[in-house]
C-alpha cells in the first residue's frame, strides 16, 4: 500500500500513484522492515529535480520493479527540502562512498537506517558502465539474503566513520586580516577571468561569495575584489541563466559560458541574488544591477507568491512541449521560426540577433536560449521592451512549469530579507509590504502556538518537520532586515526570540553549532555542516543574525556566540572560501564593528534612507522618532533629536561619532 496520498509535501504527493508501496519517513516504516526482516530503500528528491522525474518515470511507474522492490524492500520516500537533515546525513555517507552526490539519492539502510549501498540516479537499463536499477535491487538482495553479517560490518563501519567526522570545536578565535587575505587569494585564483563566476562546468551562481567580495570592497576599497563581483554579476545576467522574458535565475548553468542553464528556478537562488544585485547597485549605481533586482523581485512576487502570503520553493525544470512531451526547458526556449510566428519576419531577425537565437541552436533540437551575447551594437531600447512583452505575452500561453507551494521558513527569510531592502533602495514599497506578509505567515503559522519554528508549511497549514538551524539563522537574518527598513521593533523582538532558541537549542560546547536542536529525532548521526551550498549554511546563517542582533541591543551573549561560531571560518576561509561565501561575509561585518545607526527621526526620511544605502559590512539601521522610539529599539534610547532636526548618531567598538543632522555626513560616514 502507498502510504504517500496524506502527506503535504508535492514531491511525495507525485508518488503518491506509483505502484511502490512508499512510506513516509517514520519509525513505523523501520519497524516493518524489522518485522519482515528485509532492508530500507531510501528514495531522497524534491519536486522540480529533473532526474527525479526521470527516476520515477522509468523504475518506480514500472509495474515489475515496484512488484520486486515491494517483495524485498520497505520503500521510504524522503523530500529533502522538507527534511534537509536527514538528507544531509546519508548524502555525507554517499559522497564519503562514491566520491560525488545528487539527487536522487538512493541508498539502501538496515532496519536501524544504517547504510550500507549507496547510488543516486540508476537507468532502468546497464549503460556507461552504470548498472540497471532491477540489477542494483538484485544485487542488494543477493547480499542481504546471503551476506548478511557482512553488510552489518559495512553498516556499521560506516556509521563509525560518520561519527568520527564531527566537529569538536568552531575553530581557533575569530577570522583576521590575513584569513581574509587568503580567502580572496584562492578566489583570485579560482575565477574565470573570460567568463565570470568560479570554477568551470557546471558553474553555479556564488551569490554569497560577491556578497563578500561588495563587503570587503566597501571595507579596504579593494578595486580587484569589486571588480570580480561586478563582471561576473553582469556575465549572469547578460547569460542563459537569467530569464530575458521574465526575469528571475535558473538552478546553475550546465556550461562555463552561463549559456544553458539547468532550467529549475528556486526561490533561494532568486532571493539571494536579487539581494547582491540590490547590494551591487548600491555599491555602483549600475543601471543592470538595478533592472535585475527589481525583475527578479517582481518575478518571486508574480510567479512564488502563495495565496497565504508566503513564497513558493521551486518551478520545475520540465514542462509540455509543442508535442505533449514533458521535456527540460520547453517552457523557456526559442527557434527561429517560433520567433517569426510571433514576431514577423523583421522583429524575429531583430530578436535572434539581440537574444542569441541561432538556426543551429544553442541548446537541444534546434531550440535556443534567451541571453544577451552583447555582439549587436547599440539597439533601440522601445523595440527591444516591445519585442520582449511580444515574446513574454506568447510564453504564458505555453504549458506552465509545475511549481513546489510548500513555503520553507528559511528561504522565505531569505526573501523577506531580499524584498524588504529592494523595495527600500528602489522606492517600492509594494515590496516591502510583499516582505511583511511573508514574515506574517511565518510567525502566524510557522511558529504557531508551539513558539518553535516549523520548517514548512503548505496551504497555510503547518508541517510536521522541525525547523533546522538554517531556518532559524534565515528567518532572524529576514525579520532583522524588515526591522530596519520598516522601523517595526517587533521583527527585532521575534528574531532575538529565534536567536534564543540558537544559543538554547543548537549550540554545543566551544562555539560550535548543530544543523538540528538538542531535542530533535536522532539520526544516525548529528548533522553538522558549516559550509555554504545553495544558501548559507545554519552555522553561518546564524553567524550573521547573531552579530546583527548584538549590534541591535548590545547583547553580549549574543555577539559571543557569534564571534564562537566564527571560529570556524578562520580554519576554512583559507582553504575553501568558495564554499564558506556567507561565513566571509559575515566576518566582514564583525571586523568593521559592525556599525550601529540610530535614526532619530521618520521612518522613510532622508536620514533613513541614506542609512539604509550606507555601504558599511553588516551595518544595522534602527529609525524611530517619539518617546517609544527606545522601546522598539534599544539603540534609540537616549538619541535626542539635535535642533529639532532628524539625527543620525554612528557608533561601532563602543565608540560613537558626533550625531549629524546632514544626510551627506552621515553617508560619507557609512561609506556612502
Amino acid at each position: 500500500m502507498n502510504r504517500l496520498a496524506d502527506e503535504t509535501s508535492p514531491y511525495l504527493l507525485q508518488h503518491a500513484d506509483n505502484p511502490v508501496d512508499w512510506w513516509p519517513w517514520s519509525p513505523e516504516a523501520f519497524a516493518e522492515a524489522r518485522e519482515r526482516g528485509v532492508p530500507v530503500l531510501l528514495s531522497v528528491g524534491y519536486s522540480s529535480c529533473h532526474w527525479c522525474h526521470v527516476m520515477a518515470h522509468e523504475s518506480f511507474e514500472d509495474e515489475t520493479v515496484a512488484t520486486y522492490l515491494n517483495a524485498h524492500f520497505v520503500p521510504v520516500k524522503v523530500d529533502r527540502e522538507e527534511r534537509p537533515d536527514i538528507d544531509a546525513v546519508y548524502m555525507e555517507a554517499v559522497q564519503a562512498a562514491t566520491g560525488h552526490g545528487g539527487w536522487p539519492m538512493t541508498v539502501f539502510l538496515t532496519p536501524d537506517a544504517e547504510p550500507f549501498y549507496f547510488g543516486t540516479y540508476f537507468p532502468p537499463e546497464a549503460r556507461h558502465g552504470s548498472p540497471s536499477f532491477q540489477q542494483v535491487l538484485e544485487g542488494v538482495v543477493a547480499a542481504w539474503t546471503d551476506r548478511r553479517e557482512e553488510v552489518a560490518e559495512v553498516a556499521e563501519r560506516i556509521v563509525a566513520d560518520l561519527a568520527g567526522r564531527s566537529l569538536v570545536h568552531g575553530g581557533d578565535g575569530v577570522p583576521g586580516e590575513s584569513e581574509i587575505a587568503q580567502a580572496l587569494l584562492g578566489l583570485t585564483r579560482e575565477y574565470d577571468e573570460q567568463h565570470g563566476g568560479f570554477g568551470g562546468a557546471p558553474k553555479f551562481p556564488p551569490s554569497m561569495v560577491v556578497e563578500f567580495l561588495l563587503r570587503h570592497y566597501a571595507r579596504t576599497g579593494s578595486e580587484g575584489a569589486l571588480q570580480m563581483a561586478a563582471d561576473t554579476c553582469s556575465a549572469m545576467a547578460r547569460g542563459g541563466i537569467y530569464d530575458q522574458l521574465g526575469g528571475g535565475f535558473a538552478r546553475y548553468s550546465v556550461d562555463r559560458k552561463w549559456v544553458v542553464p539547468h532550467f529549475e528556478k528556486m526561490l533561494y537562488d532568486n532571493a539571494l541574488l536579487c539581494r547582491v544585485y540590490a547590494h551591487l547597485w548600491r555599491t555602483t549605481g549600475s543601471d543592470e544591477a538595478r533592472r535585475i533586482a527589481l525583475e527578479t523581485a517582481d518575478f518571486m512576487v508574480r510567479e512564488l507568491r502563495t495565496a497565504e502570503g508566503g513564497f513558493a520553493s521551486a518551478l520545475d525544470a520540465d514542462s509540455e512541449d509543442a508535442d505533449g512531451r514533458h521535456v527540460e526547458g520547453a517552457y523557456y526556449v526559442w527557434t527561429p521560426a517560433q520567433l517569426r510566428e510571433v514576431l514577423g519576419e523583421d522583429d524575429a531577425a531583430f530578436a535572434a540577433a539581440y537574444f542569441g537565437v541561432t538556426e543551429k541552436g544553442t541548446f537541444e533540437e534546434g531550440a535556443s536560449v534567451l541571453r544577451l551575447p552583447g555582439d549587436t551594437g547599440p539597439v533601440d531600447a522601445a523595440r527591444v521592451a516591445d519585442v520582449r512583452g511580444r515574446l513574454l505575452a506568447a510564453r504564458e500561453e505555453r504549458p506552465r512549469p509545475g511549481l513546489d507551494d510548500k513555503v520553507v521558513a528559511a528561504w522565505n527569510g531569505l526573501a523577506i530579507a531580499a524584498l524588504a531592502e529592494t523595495g527600500a533602495y528602489f522606492d517600492r514599497p509594494d515590496l516591502v509590504e510583499r516582505a511583511t506578509e511573508a514574515a506574517d505567515l511565518l510567525v502566524r503559522v510557522h511558529l504557531g502556538e508551539v513558539a518553535r519554528l516549523a520548517r514548512t508549511s503548505k496551504d497555510g497549514q503547518a508541517g510536521d518537520n522541525a525547523g533546522v538551524l538554517e531556518d532559524y539563522g534565515d528567518v532572524a537574518e529576514g525579520f532583522l532586515t524588515l526591522a530596519a527598513v520598516t522601523g517595526e521593533g517587533a521583527w527585532l523582538e521575534f528574531a532575538g526570540f529565534l536567536l534564543d532558541i540558537v544559543l538554547e537549542q543548537f549550540t554545543g560546547e566551544g562555539g560550535q553549532l548543530y544543523d538540528t536542536a538538542h531535542d530533535a529525532e536522532q539520526l544516525i548521526r548529528r548533522p553538522q555542516d558549516p559550509t555554504d551550498s545553495a544558501t548559507p549554511s545554519g552555522w553561518t546563517a546564524a553567524a550573521g543574525a547573531l552579530l546583527s542582533y548584538a549590534a541591535y541591543t548590545g547583547s553580549e551573549a549574543h555577539r559571543t556566540a557569534a564571534e564562537g561560531a566564527l571560529g570556524v571560518v578562520k580554519a576554512l576561509g583559507p582553504r575553501v572560501p568558495r564554499f564558506v561565501g556567507w561565513g566571509l561575509a559575515v566576518a566582514e561585518a564583525l571586523l568593521d564593528g559592525p556599525r550601529e545607526v540610530a535614526v532619530a527621526g521618520p521612518v522613510g526620511g532622508e536620514l533613513h534612507r541614506t542609512a539604509l544605502l550606507g555601504r558599511a559590512p553588516g551595518a544595522v539601521v534602527a529609525a524611530g522618532e517619539g518617546p517609544g522610539a527606545g522601546a522598539e529599539f534599544p539603540l534609540l534610547v537616549d538619541r535626542p533629536l539635535v535642533g529639532g532636526e532628524p539625527t543620525a548618531y554612528v557608533c561601532r567598538h563602543f565608540v560613537c561619532d558626533a550625531p549629524t543632522t546632514d544626510a551627506g555626513e552621515l553617508a560619507a560616514k557609512l561609506g556612502g
